[in-house]
């Protein structure tokens, strides 16, 4: 260890190393940052990670990211019941809300079928989407899911499992991006995609 940075700053520069997208340097630059902050910024910080990790769960029907069970979308009856489209992370939840088009129900997965990542059909929240669809009256399940290689194999699965129940399966149109995230795509390309959505 080096000897002129103290325990405490090098454990902070770890820490923050170990979140996605954040290097040494960038770690680096956010612990000394916090170093000469005012005290509330940084207990601030640390409340808002405490709060994170005690106050959020899955919501119990969609497993979306709350703090109420069942979640706002799932208690809202002003949304459509018939619908559910199924999406790989609480993320995409939001980039769908943000368009404002879409007024059903979600199911998040939490992943997408990557066997080279190890990530099997169990792995997800696949097996509680068809019980969700063998005890609601579900007309349209929409997979919106990402246009990649483990989106599309996520797709399929979710397809095969799905078409017994007699559930219109549709998959949102091409109008995606290829190999690209459901979080990063701009509004008005997502809700083309939802609105020319196919049946698979």
């Amino acid at each position: 260890m080096n000897q002129a940075v103290p325990p405490s700053v090098t454990q902070l520069i770890e820490a923050f190393s170990r979140l996605p997208g954040v290097g040494p340097k960038t770690a680096s630059r956010l612990t000394y940052f916090l170093l000469r902050a005012p005290d509330h910024v940084a207990t601030s910080l640390a409340q808002a990670l405490i709060d994170l990790k005690t106050k959020t769960q899955y919501c119990s029907v969609c497993f979306n990211i709350t703090e109420d069970d069942p979640c706002p979308i799932c208690q809202d009856s002003k949304r459509d019941l018939s619908q559910i489209a199924v999406v790989e992370e609480p993320l995409d939840v939001v980039a769908v809300e943000r368009v404002g088009f879409y007024k059903g129900r979600y199911h998040v997965l939490h992943g997408a079928i990557s066997p080279v990542d190890g990530i099997g059909p169990d792995d997800l929240k696949i097996k509680e989407l068809v019980k969700r669809l063998q005890t609601q009256t579900v007309l349209e399940v929409i997979i919106a899911t990402n246009p990649n290689m483990q989106g599309e194999a996520t797709a399929m699965f979710i397809k095969q499992q799905v078409a017994p129940l007699g559930v219109k399966v549709t998959r949102l149109a091409r109008g995606l991006p290829s190999g690209g995230d459901l979080e990063y795509v701009d509004s008005i390309t997502l809700l083309r995609a939802l609105e020319g959505r196919d049946e698979m």
